[in-house]
C-alpha cells in the first residue's frame, strides 16, 4: 500500500514504564496536551532520552512497513514492539509530517523531527540495525490537543487553519520543527 502524508491509520500502540523496561501493547491510551501518553515512560518523567526538549519526546511514531523493511535488509526478527517507538502506523509517509499539524484520532499533534537510530536500540534488541532504519526511524511528535488514540484510529495531515482552530499556538508560540539528517 503507497503511503500517504494525508491519511493512513494507527495499526498499535505501545508503551513502556521506565527507560529500557519492556514495551506492553495497548489498545489505547490517553495523550494529553504537553506530556504525551499516559502511563509511558516520557509522560512519566524517564526515559533514556529524558534530557531532551520537552516536545521532542512525547509520542513517537513509525509505520509498520519500515519495520518490515528494517526486518528484512537485517535478516531479523526485529517487531514493531522493539524500536520502542509508541505508535505504529500503516499508510503514513511520517516523514512528511515534520514541520507539520496532523491528527491521530481526535488527537493534535505536530511532527517535531525525524526520529534517528541509536545504540541504544542495537543494545536492548541485539540487532544490528542503525543503518538500515537511519531513515525508516519514524518521527517524535509533540500533543498540542490531548484525548484518545486507538487500534484504527485515523492519521491525517491537517491545515495551519484548522490546527488554529483545535487549539494550536500561532505567532512565536508556534512550535519550531529541528531537522535531523
Amino acid at each position: 500500500m503507497p503511503r500517504d502524508p494525508v491519511g493512513g491509520s494507527v495499526a498499535e500502540i505501545w508503551l513502556a514504564d521506565a527507560a529500557a523496561s519492556p514495551m506492553r501493547r495497548v489498545p489505547s491510551v490517553e495523550a494529553i496536551a504537553g506530556v504525551g501518553l499516559a502511563g509511558d515512560r516520557y509522560a512519566l518523567g524517564g526515559g533514556t532520552w529524558a534530557q531532551y526538549p520537552d516536545l521532542e519526546k512525547q509520542v513517537t511514531l513509525i509505520d509498520r512497513s519500515d519495520v518490515a523493511a528494517v526486518a528484512a535488509e537485517t535478516s531479523s526478527s526485529i517487531t514493531t514492539g522493539d524500536t520502542r517507538r509508541n505508535v505504529v502506523t500503516t499508510g503514513v509517509d511520517l516523514p512528511a509530517l515534520v514541520g507539520r499539524w496532523f491528527t491521530v484520532g481526535d488527537v493534535l499533534l505536530f511532527g517535531m523531527k525525524r526520529c534517528p537510530p541509536c545504540t541504544h536500540l542495537e543494545r536492548l534488541t541485539g540487532v544490528k540495525l542503525v543503518k538500515a532504519i537511519v531513515h525508516r526511524g519514524g518521527i517524535n511528535a509533540a500533543v498540542f490537543a490531548g484525548g484518545t488514540v486507538a487500534e484504527g484510529s485515523p492519521v491525517r495531515a491537517v491545515s495551519e487553519e484548522e490546527a488554529i482552530g483545535r487549539g494550536a499556538p500561532t505567532g512565536a508560540d508556534r512550535p519550531v520543527p529541528r531537522i535531523v539528517g
